[in-house]
């Protein structure tokens, strides 16, 4: 008799566990999936060029400023190198810290502009962020306007095997953000 009362049961589970597989891949079949490329609808917006640009210009100026320092202190290394057998010890540490001084300098400067929370980073965020969420909002426009369940961001690194070109909604996206 027991063994019956398991046998049942076990039907049961097995029966419960088909119709959950059942439910799973009827949800599956019903999922509105469509794929996107990021990288190419920022390309086409003039603000985010223009903002781009800016950042280049700046990087590319505190860049020459950064290696005009580094240069400076390469220089005060190799003088004392050069230098150091005819300098009597109090000259010797005094060039010694000064060359830590100005090597400390050349790293807070670099770390003010370039490092994270640096003013690039900041600019950065002031200038391209807006852009990035005006664009992630007509995302979400085309999701909730077309009742789509996941979209992809083929230029965010997701590895697309295949995908149909139809699924392919970048256009559509440009369009709701009036760019041609």
């Amino acid at each position: 008799m027991r063994f019956k009362a398991q046998k049942s049961n076990m039907k049961k589970v097995i029966a419960t566990g088909i119709f959950l597989i059942f439910i799973v891949l009827g949800s599956y079949a019903q999922t509105r999936i469509a794929i996107i490329d990021t990288k190419f609808i920022l390309e086409k917006i003039p603000a985010y060029k223009q903002a781009q640009i800016k950042l280049d210009n700046l990087s590319i100026a505190w860049q020459t400023t950064l290696d005009s320092m580094q240069y400076k202190v390469d220089d005060m290394k190799a003088n004392f190198e050069a230098e150091q057998i005819m300098l009597s010890p109090e000259l010797k540490t005094k060039r010694e810290l000064e060359i830590a001084n100005k090597d400390a300098e050349v790293k807070e400067y670099q770390r003010k502009k370039f490092g994270f929370e640096g003013e690039l980073f900041k600019k950065r965020a002031e200038l391209i962020k807006p852009i990035q969420d005006n664009v992630y909002a007509s995302i979400q426009k085309l999701a909730q306007n077309n009742a789509y369940d996941l979209i992809l961001d083929k230029s965010a690194g997701i590895t697309v095997i295949f995908a149909d070109p139809k699924l392919d909604k970048t256009e559509d996206v440009l369009l709701l953000l009036g760019v041609k």
